[in-house]
This record gives structure tokens, sequence and C-alpha cells, in this order.
């Protein structure tokens, strides 16, 4: 991965990269799924980067890696992903089992230039990725309030992504296309990780070992 050291070099390297994204297909047959999270220790720049592989039918974990490390580039919104994805991409290279589609904590075409960290991922890796955000990055209106209810995400205009209901009564997700995979399957694959909490089983179980490190 390109290590830029300014801002304005980080961008050229998202626009370098951007062309290379693929959202108009369908994900490929999904057996296991990895979920991607970052966890920061306290008031520092050292964080914890986890990555966990599931498989996709029963949910169980199939394979884990963390890393520890340090984000070097400054905090910059619109870059998260030259701070958090060097570390992300180690712990991806140290995994015994290689997954069908990356689930980032994050977003994808959801972003100011269209390339957030699971497209940035996506690329560098050449894997199917999914972004699924706490928080919109653009604007809504509430889906329906049943699970699996969905409204457009738009930021300038423009579908980056939905607004998915994964459980009844709670506050949605914000799921965007990363790379090799289209918005319908997308959160297809976002319901069937997250059939009783509001985020995907592989967000929760990434989260979790991050927390046990950090």
């Amino acid at each position: 991965m390109e290590r830029p050291t300014t801002a304005a070099e980080a961008v050229a390297v998202q626009e370098r990269l951007r062309p290379l994204v693929r959202a108009d297909r369908p994900l490929p047959p999904v057996r296991t799924a990895a979920g991607l999270d970052v966890a920061y220790l306290p008031g520092s720049d050292r964080l914890v980067a986890a990555v966990t592989v599931l498989d996709v039918e029963t949910l169980s974990t199939v394979d884990r890696r963390a890393v520890r490390g340090t984000a070097d580039f400054p905090y910059v919104p619109g870059l998260f992903a030259f701070r958090e994805a060097p570390s992300l991409l180690r712990a991806l290279d140290g995994l015994t089992t290689s997954p069908d589609v990356l689930v980032c904590d994050g977003q994808g075409l959801a972003h100011p230039r269209r390339f957030g960290l699971a497209c940035h991922l996506g690329v560098l890796t050449g894997l199917p990725s999914i972004g699924v955000g706490k928080t919109a990055l653009g604007r809504y209106d509430p889906p329906g309030e049943e699970r699996g209810a969905t409204s457009p995400l738009l930021l300038d205009g423009e579908v980056v992504g939905r607004a998915l209901r994964t459980r009844r009564g709670v506050k949605p997700v914000f799921v965007s296309v990363g790379h090799r995979c289209d918005l319908d399957s997308a959160c297809e694959l976002v319901l069937r990780l997250a059939p009783h909490h509001r985020l995907p089983e592989t967000t929760r179980t990434a989260d979790r070992l991050g927390r046990e490190l950090s």
C-alpha cells in the first residue's frame, strides 16, 4: 500500500485508484465473510486492527487475526484509510483462511470522493468488499420500521448507498458498495450477517477481538 505523507498526496492516490472500483455485478457465492475493525488505544494513535472470518451459514468464527500498529497518517476526514488500512492489510495477510468478502466497519462509495475504506481495501486485495457504517455520510429518509426495509443514501444528489433496517425499531445501518459487488447483493449479505442485532456479526466479532487486545 502506498504511504503518502500529506493530504494532497493521499487524495491523489484515491483519485488514481477510484476508477478501479467495480460496483455493477452481484456478489459471487459467499461461504466466508471477514469483519474488519480498528480499535484505538485511548489518547494515542496506537491501534489494534482486528479481522475475524465467519462461516456465513452458521456465523461461527473460523479464523481471526489482530495486529498492533500505529496510525502514522494525520487524522483527516475522508482519508481514514491511510491511517487504518496498513494495519488491516497486515492482519488480513496473517489469516490462514482466505475470505470470500470483506465487510468493513466504515464506508465504501459513501465517501466525498467515492473511495472509502471498503473501496480502498477491496481494490488493494482484489476481494469483494462492503462498507457498513454506523452513521450516515449523506442524506436519507428513514426506511420502514420492518427488518429489511431500505431507503437511498444520497450524497451530492447521487445514490451512494442505502439505509438498511436490520432490526425493527432500531436505527438503520448504512451500506455502501466497496468493490466487486452491487448494492442489492451487499444489503442482502448484511441482512444474513445480522439476524439478531443491529450490526452484522462480522463487525461485532471483529470489534470484540480488537477490544480484547487494546
